[in-house]
């Protein structure tokens, strides 16, 4: 039996799933442990090393996705995959369905893409100051995720608000944005931002503006915005008040009288498109 640590990310891992594979140690013999508490009394195989089969791109796919759930039993799992693809000459492993062990990977991955859309969806900055000589703003955002989806969830960010520095700040890793490099650091355990700012005051009226009671369904809108996200949203202490005013609201809208129709504008292309409808109506 060998403890292995398997460090933090999908890197160290491979590193250390690799070096089992050249040695053919296979997984029930292989005792995953982040820290490697036991490693020193463990007594490692000295199997003559061999060549590895070039592993298939969709597997390592998988992996990296997989290997930002939180789970610790995603490093055994991934590793059993791997010896099975590799070593049991199973090469078309994972577009196997229904194989147990393909099931189980599929679920974290599924688990972990589902948290990176609620990060992208849920993430609020706030505008924490500006420097005094450039005059570039800097925000930041305090996000609670399951899973370690910091490092991938962030790109997003870049592309969408590369013009600004910003900060993302959760338990399970941070990421900076200084206008030139995404660079990432350890999680904090507590919400270090303070108070709510002005561009808090504009978002809740700009949530406030959009919401349609008409269209309200609560119990689609918790799935898509599970509750566990609230209190770090800005927009979620008028819930309960839009909630409870949606349905005056929408009585009030059905006894309005209709808004006469805008005349449609002058323009030579829609002139056009109704006079061929005209003429196809009186043929």
């Amino acid at each position: 039996m060998e403890c292995v640590d398997p460090g933090k990310t999908f890197s160290s891992w491979r590193k250390a799933a690799r070096d089992l594979l050249e040695r053919r140690v296979a997984p029930q013999n292989v005792l995953w442990e982040t820290g490697g508490l036991f490693g020193s009394a463990v007594v490692r195989e000295t199997a003559q090393p061999c060549v590895i089969p070039k592993v298939p791109a969709a597997f390592l796919d998988l992996a990296q996705t997989v290997s930002y759930h939180n789970d610790p039993d995603r490093w055994p799992l991934l590793y059993k995959i791997l010896w099975r693809i590799t070593h049991g000459g199973e090469r078309h492993l994972t577009s196997i369905a229904i194989d147990p062990d393909i099931t189980a990977a599929r679920l974290m991955e599924k688990s972990v893409r589902r948290e990176i859309h609620k990060m992208h969806a849920f993430v609020r900055f706030r505008l924490m100051d500006t420097d005094a000589e450039s005059g570039r703003e800097r925000y930041a955002a305090w996000f609670e995720p399951d899973h370690y989806i910091v490092e991938p969830g962030s790109t997003f960010f870049k592309k969408r608000f590369s013009n600004m520095d910003w900060s993302i700040i959760t338990p399970k890793g941070c990421a900076h944005w200084n206008g030139k490099s995404l660079i990432f650091t350890p999680g904090i355990a507590k919400n270090p931002i303070a108070n709510p700012d002005q561009i808090e005051a504009a978002w809740l009226t700009y949530y406030r503006s959009i919401f349609n009671p008409a269209r309200l369904k609560v119990k689609a809108m918790q799935t898509e915005m599970p509750k566990r996200y609230w209190k770090n949203l800005p927009e979620a202490e008028l819930i309960d008040e839009l909630i409870g005013s949606s349905r005056p609201r929408v009585d009030q809208m059905l006894t309005e009288e209709l808004r006469p129709v805008k005349p449609r504008p002058k323009n030579a292309y829609l002139d056009k498109l109704a006079n061929m409808s005209k003429e196809e109506r009186e043929e």
